[in-house]
């Protein structure tokens, strides 16, 4: 199984109140850098910025990795538009990161990069591909595309209390200044994605797309995010078999409306519970609150985890929460350097 992880930036996340992400913009664009160096190596190497909340709540990289550790799988992160470079290898698209979506356009070229990720979809040569994504803000770009698409307008967030009304009235606010109506994008998602989307939607789709053609198992690891791309990948007529894994804490939060989205874009849903809640761990005990639940192609990632082998992955969990600096599980004490502005891992 190879994980591809599309790593980017939108404007969007810089947005007051929609996105965990709470004192420095500076240090958030390095959350995608950070997240795929996590992956590729287990902590960071060149970005400044350990993303975990202050309460305790690291980035989902951190389980994705810690599956990684214990399963194993191929990586290619994939450069969808990221805003500070990665010490992560990755695969240069030659993506720019997007803009805000109350701005006329959201993504520029979206339909030239959906053509690379398409091409580089097609040379693929996996019979199985786990497709991720970290892009903080996405959430809030995935509600913009869902509702130019005319799709159900309910989306996650990283946040305990999701701000769903106020990611509303900035897409509302977008679709004004693109022009647009809810549903004037039925026909034409890449369209949706130029407006009011980011370029990490271009990149997934595309990509997803193109192996699709070549007869590669797609999986869409990640909660409302990849919902939307499954709606951008239907409306462009890609009818192949398409599969949304995600977790617990994605489907807790959305109750009924995730698998009735995924039945009406005939997708298979898988739900995987990390079975946190039998941990006395901070990181675990945030996660259950509400905080994050999703990203990094956590989901997928965990749904990869045989049977029996979930409390290995939750051992390991605390070793890469010990080398990210959250190593007390008795109280909670994140040393100097993961003590870091809140919300650096999504939307």
């Amino acid at each position: 199984m190879r994980v591809v992880l599309a790593a980017g930036a939108t404007e969007t996340a810089l947005i007051d109140g929609i996105s965990a992400a709470g004192a420095a913009p500076e240090l958030m664009a390095h959350t995608p850098a950070a997240d795929a160096e996590i992956l590729a190596h287990g902590e960071p190497i060149e970005a400044p910025v350990v993303p975990v909340s202050p309460t305790g709540c690291p980035t989902p990289a951190a389980v994705t990795r810690a599956v990684r550790e214990v399963v194993g799988f191929d990586l290619t992160v994939v450069d969808a538009g990221l805003a500070e470079p990665t010490a992560a290898p990755t695969v240069d698209l030659e993506a720019e990161p997007g803009a805000d979506v109350r701005e006329p356009v959201a993504v520029h070229e979206a339909e030239r990069l959906f053509e690379r990720a398409w091409e580089y979809g097609r040379e693929l040569s996996d019979e199985e591909l786990l497709l991720g994504e970290t892009i903080p803000g996405g959430t809030t770009t995935a509600l913009g595309a869902l509702t130019a698409l005319g799709e159900p307008d309910e989306v996650s967030s990283s946040l305990p209390e999701n701000p769903l009304e106020r990611k509303r009235r900035v897409v509302e606010r977008g679709l004004e200044e693109s022009g647009l109506e809810p549903g004037d994008c039925e026909d034409d998602p890449l369209r949706a994605i130029r407006a009011v989307g980011d370029p990490v939607q271009a990149v997934v789709a595309g990509i997803a797309a193109g192996a699709l053609e070549d007869g590669t198992r797609v999986i869409l690891a990640g909660g409302t995010q990849m919902v939307a791309v499954a709606a951008l990948l239907r409306h462009a007529g890609v009818d192949s078999p398409l599969e949304v894994a995600t977790t617990s804490f994605v489907a807790d939060e959305q109750g009924e409306a995730l698998p009735e989205t995924c039945a009406c874009l005939d997708c298979e849903l898988t739900v995987t519970d990390p079975g946190f809640d039998g941990r006395d761990h901070v990181a675990m005990a945030r996660y259950c609150a509400g905080e994050a639940k999703e990203g990094v192609a956590m989901g997928g990632a965990l749904s990869l985890v045989p049977d029996g082998e979930m409390g290995a992955v939750r051992d390991r969990f605390e070793d890469v929460c010990r080398r990210l600096g959250i190593d007390d599980e008795r109280d909670g004490a994140i040393d100097e350097r993961a003590e870091r502005p809140e919300g650096t891992h999504g939307s």
